[in-house]
């Protein structure tokens, strides 16, 4: 996962937490010993839907040093990061080190926002899979990119994203004593974490990377 730094307002603690970490730690005997070595850290939202996607967009396939020194040099052209600003710009993306396929999509992404071709207003209301449906329409956005913003910018209880090979990694280690696992045994592993996924999700790429357990 990359690292994203949140602000004081983001840092909120989300509603369904602690009662997840409860029933969690009743329910599974691994998220029992795992949850209390990570005290009060919590998940972190990322802030603007925008910026969020587009940043999502960037990192795809690059590490995330990679990432972030593009993300900078795109803040430079787009300080705002909004919609506008972005189609303003035009071929000065280019100069932020970006794809010429990246540089689409995130011209894609911001068409789809100024044309209010997405219901970003209406995404808290709606159910998981339909604001997935909704964004894997632009261009650039599948389904694990689209499950991330579920996760940390509108922080739903219950993602359980099969395609992310952290949340693999971390079943494996935990639950499998390291050997290979299939989606299909993740499906069958995160079967007791309902309503809680997320969490459980969220614990597990912990597990491997503890540095970022805040984020």
């Amino acid at each position: 996962m990359g690292k994203t730094i949140a602000t004081d307002e983001t840092r909120i603690l989300p509603a369904y937490w602690e009662e997840a970490k409860a029933e969690l730690m009743k329910r599974d005997r691994i998220l029992r010993k795992l949850i209390p070595q990570f005290g009060d850290l919590h998940l972190v939202g990322r802030g603007e839907a925008f910026s969020t996607l587009a940043r999502s967009i960037i990192g795809q396939q690059v590490s995330s040093k990679a990432a972030d020194s593009v993300w900078q040099r795109f803040l430079e052209v787009c300080p705002k990061c909004t919609p506008a600003q972005v189609i303003k710009a035009g071929d000065k993306l280019a100069t932020c080190g970006l794809s010429k396929r990246k540089a689409e999509y995130i011209f894609d992404l911001a068409d789809h926002f100024k044309a209010k071709r997405v219901n970003c207003d209406k995404w808290a209301e709606m159910e998981d899979e339909e604001v997935i449906a909704e964004l894997i329409q632009i261009r650039g956005i599948g389904r694990w990119t689209a499950e991330m913003f579920l996760i940390f910018n509108l922080l739903r209880p219950n993602i359980l994203p099969l395609d992310d090979l952290g949340l693999l990694a971390g079943i494996s280690r935990n639950y499998f004593s390291g050997e290979p696992v299939s989606r299909s045994d993740a499906r069958e592993v995160a079967a007791n974490w309902e309503p809680y996924r997320t969490v459980a999700t969220w614990y597990l790429w912990r597990s491997l990377d503890p540095v970022e357990a805040a984020n």
